[in-house]
């Protein structure tokens, strides 16, 4: 019996992401199995600088 994490991010997220980093057209035709492991990376990536940008302009006191 396996078992499935859930992802971190939201699907909407992920869209708008794809979308920025111009794979959304293969996401919406292939799925997320269509994208290259390179541009799964780059969202990661672009995740991680989303949540750092909004972490600095939040901090915690």
């Amino acid at each position: 019996m396996s078992r499935r994490k859930r992802g971190i991010m939201s699907e909407e997220l992920k869209y708008e992401l794809a979308k920025d980093l111009g794979f959304y057209d293969t996401v919406r035709e292939e799925g997320w199995g269509g994208i290259k492991a390179k541009d799964a990376g780059n969202m990661v990536k672009r995740a991680i600088q989303l949540a750092e940008q909004a972490a600095s302009r939040n901090p915690r006191q």
